[in-house]
C-alpha cells in the first residue's frame, strides 16, 4: 500500500481543543505547504481570553478527575491506551503532520508517530515507580521528601518535529499528574489538535490536554505569563527562549525547561572509520534538511583525512531525493517557509563574502516550494557567519585541525552547547575529549538521538536549561516538599 496522498484531500481541523472538544475559531493566519507554497488551511490566534478559558478548563479537569491524586497505575493505563490510539491512527496523524510540515510522509509515519507513541509509554511507566523518599534524620524524627505535580504545565513546541515534540511535553507532564496547555507552532498546528482528540478517546479526562493555536507574541506570551500556569516547557530558538524567560520574570516566578538552539560540532580524528563518519555526518545535516536543533553542522576533521572525508560526504550529498512531503519517495525535506529559505541564503552569501568557499550547493533548488541544496563550505574561520550562526538548513562547514587541542578549541562555541559528535577508534581519546566538550550530549561514533528515551537531552550555555526525555524530564514535572515529623 502506498503512503503517498493527495494534500487537497486532507481536511485539517481548525480551532482550539479546550475542555475535551474542538472549539471553532476564525482563522487569522494562512498555513502553507512548504512543498509547493499553497495555503492548506488557516490558523486562529488565541488571545488572553482564550488562554484564560483553556487554563480554567485544565484546572477544572484536574479538580474533577483528581488526576494527580489517583492511584498512579490508573494514569499508566490511560497513557498506554493513548499510545495505542496514536499507533492505530498513525496514517491520519502522519498525513496531518506531513501536509504542512517539512516531514516526508514515510518518515512521519514510521518515525515521528511511532516514536511519539513509544515516548508516551516510556513516561507512563514512571508514574508508579517514581515517588518521594524517606531520609535519614535523628531517631526521634521522621524525615520525608514528598513529591507532587505542579498543576497546569504550559508547553510550546516548534515546527520542525511537531508530533514528536508534543510527545516530549505531554508524556512526562501527564504521567507526573499534571494537566497540559499546549501551543504548537502556527506553521504546523494540526497534528497537535488530533493528539488532544485521541487523549480524550483514550480515557484521559477531558480538559487535561488542551491545545490552543496561535503565534508567539500573542498566544505564547499569554501562556507563559499566565498566573494559572505553574510550569513552562519550551523547545525552540535561543532568541525565543530568552524572550520567554523575560516574560516569565515580568509576570511572576515559575520553573522552566528550555531546549534551545545549537551549532553542534563533529570532530573526526585521523584514526576514525571514515565511511561510518561520513554516513553519520550526512544524516546529521541532511535529516529534515538540517532543520534540527541538534544538526551536526560543523565538521572539524584531522588535516590528513579531511580531503578523503570530503569526497565521501559529496557522494552522500548527491544521493538526496527532494520532493513533496506527501510523496513516499521523498527523502530530502523542503525548508519550512520562503522566509527561512531567504535567511539560509543570506547567511551563506555572507559567509562567502567573508572568505568561505562553496564546494557544493550554496543556492535554493530550482523547483516549486522552498528547497535549499545541500551545501558544504570550506575555508571558514571561527568568525564566519556560517560557523557562528544557527542556520537551520542543510549547510555544513568543514574545518581542519592538526592537534587535539586545536580541535577542541574549534569545537567550543561562544553561544551554543547542545550536542557534539566524536569519531575515533581510540577509547581513551573518546572519553578524554567527550569530558572536555561543552555540550549537553556527546555522541561517539554515531550522531543523533536513539529510541533509548532514558537518555535526557538538553544544552549548555545558550542551548537551554533543564532536560527533556529521561528520568529528569519526569522529575522536572513534579515538585518536592520536605516533611519533618517529631515522633
Amino acid at each position: 500500500m502506498s503512503l503517498s496522498f493527495d494534500p487537497a484531500a486532507i481536511d485539517c481541523p481548525v480551532g482550539h481543543h479546550i475542555g475535551g472538544r474542538l472549539v471553532a475559531a476564525e482563522p487569522e493566519l494562512a498555513v502553507r505547504r512548504p512543498s509547493d507554497g499553497v495555503a492548506q488551511a488557516g490558523c486562529p490566534v488565541a488571545d488572553v481570553a482564550v488562554v484564560d478559558r483553556a487554563v480554567a478548563a485544565a484546572n477544572a479537569a484536574l479538580k474533577a478527575s483528581r488526576w494527580g491524586e489517583v492511584r498512579p497505575r490508573e494514569r499508566v493505563r490511560a497513557l498506554h491506551a493513548f499510545a495505542d490510539l496514536i499507533e492505530r491512527e498513525a496514517t491520519m496523524l502522519g498525513r496531518l503532520e506531513s501536509v504542512v510540515s517539512t516531514r516526508p510522509i514515510a518518515q512521519s509515519i514510521a518515525g515521528d508517530v511511532a516514536v511519539t507513541a513509544e515516548q508516551i509509554r516510556f513516561f507512563a511507566e514512571f508514574a508508579d515507580k517514581e515517588g518521594g523518599d524517606l531520609v535519614p534524620t535523628g531517631s526521634d524524627r521522621l524525615g520525608m521528601i514528598d513529591s507532587e505535580p505542579y498543576g497546569v504545565v504550559g508547553a510550546i513546541t516548534p515546527w520542525n518535529f511537531p508530533v514528536s515534540m508534543a510527545g516530549w511535553k505531554l508524556g512526562p507532564a501527564l504521567a507526573a499528574g499534571n494537566a497540559v496547555l499546549l501551543k504548537p507552532s502556527e506553521m504546523t498546528p494540526f497534528s497537535a489538535l488530533m493528539l488532544a482528540e485521541l487523549s480524550v478517546r483514550a480515557g484521559i479526562p477531558a480538559g487535561l490536554v488542551n491545545v490552543v493555536l496561535g503565534d508567539g507574541p500573542t498566544t505564547g506570551n499569554a501562556i507563559t505569563g499566565h498566573p494559572g500556569i505553574a510550569k513552562v516547557s519550551f523547545t525552540g530558538s535561543t532568541v525565543a527562549g530568552a524572550a520567554i524567560m523575560a516574560n516569565v520574570a515580568r509576570t511572576g516566578i515559575k520553573p522552566m525547561t528550555l531546549e534551545l538552539g545549537g551549532k553542534s560540532p563533529q570532530i573526526v580524528f585521523a584514526d576514525a572509520d571514515l565511511d561510518l563518519a561520513a554516513d553519520c555526518i550526512a544524516r546529521g545535516i541532511l535529516a529534515n534538511a538540517g532543520q534540527v536543533c541538534v544538526a551536526g553542522s560543523r565538521v572539524i576533521a584531522a588535516a590528513g583525512i579531511a580531503d578523503a572525508l570530503l569526497d565521501r560526504l559529496l557522494a552522500r550529498f548527491a544521493a538526496i531525493a527532494p520532493g513533496a512531503t506527501w510523496d513516499e519517495g521523498t527523502n530530502f525535506s523542503p525548508i519550512i517557509s520562503q522566509r527561512q529559505l531567504g535567511r539560509i541564503t543570506g547567511i551563506v552569501e555572507a559567509a562567502v563574502d567573508a572568505g568561505a568557499d562553496i564546494v557544493t550547493g550554496g543556492r535554493p533548488l530550482d523547483r516549486d516550494g522552498s528547497f535549499y541544496a545541500p551545501t558544504i563550505l570550506t575555508a571558514v574561520t571561527p568568525q564566519s557567519p556560517a560557523v557562528t550562526e544557527e542556520i537551520f538548513g542543510p549547510v555544513l562547514t568543514l574545518q581542519a585541525f592538526a592537534e587535539e587541542e586545536e580541535a577542541l578549541a574549534l569545537a567550543d562555541h561562544p553561544t551554543y552547547g547542545l550536542c557534539a559528535g566524536l569519531y575515533t577508534r581510540d577509547f581513551s581519546r573518546a572519553m578524554r575529549t567527550s569530558r572536555r566538550l561543552q555540550a549537553g550530549t556527546v555522541w561517539i561514533n554515531r550522531y543523533g538521538r536513539s529510541t533509548d528515551h532514558i537518555l535526557p537531552t538538553g544544552g549548555y550555555k545558550g542551548s537551554g536549561i533543564g532536560k527533556d526525555l529521561g528520568r529528569e524530564a519526569y522529575r522536572a514535572n513534579r515538585r518536592t516538599k520536605s516533611v519533618l515529623i517529631d515522633l
